[in-house]
């Protein structure tokens, strides 16, 4: 069995694989916002969904900026939590190996994995609350990007200096609209969600090369309603990049994050071995 788990700024999912990839038990919670809280509700879950069996290994996927080596989150992109000692804090209620990943790149693997015989290089975008990113090359995550996302890509817009996700996220959309991308009907507010998506598409193309981009996330599960204008704008920049890439939906924008933390548990497991 390998223990997945996925921490966002709203909920948590904690699920279970079997080792040929079979989802079993899963059980959601909302967040809490206090840290010990939240490892306290946690470790309730996990023990109820494990019961007397140890997972070989788990996997948490985490909204923020990791120290993979010691198993520490220096920042949470939605949370107030700052150099938790998530991997310390769980060792007592888990014996195996545990994995700390960001969740945009889980949610990358994950999409690229069904991909990986026609593209080898996928960039996973997620729009959401924040823009989270993850690249992908040959079934691997690439660590060469930063877990910042949006928050760390810095452009022009409007006049001065800012962060991507400051103008292109959900966020964003709904203080620029008033409106959800669920709710966005006007013809011109996807123009401006198109145009704002791809002054940061330009440059990650321009610098990872991607075979392919998966856009994810709330406004990314919208795709189809401002793919055309997307790729009208991305055209326009064509002649400073070496191709355009495909540009795809997420497939599997719930579960996505949770098979990644699978995927990237049993590739350790087998790289240990």
């Amino acid at each position: 069995m390998i223990l997945t788990i996925d921490v966002g700024g709203t909920k948590v999912l904690v699920a279970t694989f079997s080792d040929d990839g079979k989802l079993g038990k899963t059980q959601k919670f909302k967040t809490p916002i206090m840290y010990p809280d939240f490892l306290a509700k946690l470790k309730s879950v996990i023990t109820a969904i494990i019961g007397d069996t140890q997972p070989i290994a788990s996997a948490i996927a985490l909204p923020g900026t990791i120290n993979r080596e010691e198993g520490i989150v220096e920042s949470f992109g939605n949370l107030p939590w700052e150099n938790v000692a998530v991997r310390n804090d769980l060792s007592d209620l888990l014996t195996g190996p545990i994995y700390l990943e960001n969740d945009a790149k889980l949610a990358g693997l994950s999409e690229a994995h069904e991909l990986k015989k026609h593209y080898p290089r996928v960039l996973y975008v997620t729009v959401s609350t924040g823009i989270g990113l993850g690249l992908v090359v040959d079934g691997k995550i690439d660590h060469s990007v930063s877990d910042a996302g949006g928050r760390g890509i810095m452009l022009e817009h409007q006049g001065r200096i800012m962060a991507w996700e400051e103008f292109a996220s959900g966020k964003a959309i709904v203080a620029k609209t008033g409106k959800m991308a669920s709710e966005i009907t006007e013809e011109k507010d996807w123009y401006l969600v198109a145009r704002n998506i791809a002054i940061g598409l330009i440059d990650l193309i321009t610098l990872l090369t991607p075979d392919c981009i998966i856009i994810g996330g709330g406004v990314g599960a919208h795709l189809e309603k401002f793919h055309e204008k997307l790729f009208n704008e991305l055209e326009i920049y064509k002649s400073r990049m070496i191709r355009l890439p495909q540009i795809r939906k997420a497939q599997h924008p719930e579960e996505a994050v949770i098979y990644g933390g699978y995927l990237l548990a049993r590739a350790n497991l087998h790289d240990a071995n």
